[in-house]
C-alpha cells in the first residue's frame, strides 16, 4: 500500500453486516415455480414461501434500512459493493465513492437489490478493508 492509509467508511460495519444477512435471505427467493399453486400452502409443501412475487417483506425491510441511511452512508454502501464486485481497488476508494455520488439517483435500495449476489459483494468489500462481521445477529441495528 505504500504511503496510503486506508481510507476510512461512512457506514458502520454493524449495518453492512446487518445488509448481508438481509441480503442472503432476499437472494434464496425464486421466480415462481408452483404456477399449480393451491389455496392452502400446506397442500403444497410450502414451496411458495420461496417464491418472489414483488411483495417481499425482505425487500421492503431492506429498502426501508437503506433509505433510513444517510447520503454518505448509501455512497459507501455502492462504493463497498462496487469494490466486492472487483469495479476497483481500495487504492481507488475515491474513485468508487465518486462514481457512487455521480450516479446517485434516490434508488440505491432498487439498485443494490437488482445485484443477484449482493451479499456477496458487501462482504469482500470489507475484507477489503480488512473488516468483519458476525453473521451471528439476530436483531436489527440502528
Amino acid at each position: 500500500m505504500g504511503d496510503h492509509s486506508m481510507p476510512e467508511l461512512a457506514i458502520s460495519t454493524d449495518k453492512v453486516g446487518f445488509l448481508i444477512e438481509k441480503a442472503r435471505e432476499y437472494d434464496v427467493k425464486e421466480g415462481a415455480s408452483d404456477l399449480d399453486s393451491g389455496s392452502n400452502g400446506v397442500d403444497d409443501n410450502m414451496i411458495d414461501v420461496l417464491e418472489d412475487n414483488g411483495d417481499d417483506p425482505v425487500a421492503q425491510e431492506i429498502a426501508g434500512f437503506i433509505a433510513a441511511m444517510t447520503e454518505e452512508e448509501q455512497i459507501d454502501l455502492v462504493a463497498l459493493m462496487r469494490l466486492g464486485r472487483g469495479d476497483g481497488s481500495i487504492e481507488e476508494w475515491d474513485d468508487l465513492r465518486r462514481e457512487a455520488a455521480d450516479g446517485r439517483n434516490g434508488r440505491t435500495a432498487r439498485y443494490l437489490l437488482g445485484e443477484p449476489l449482493l451479499s456477496d459483494y458487501l462482504a469482500a468489500g470489507l475484507d477489503e478493508f480488512g473488516l468483519s462481521w458476525t453473521d451471528e445477529r439476530i436483531t436489527p441495528v440502528t
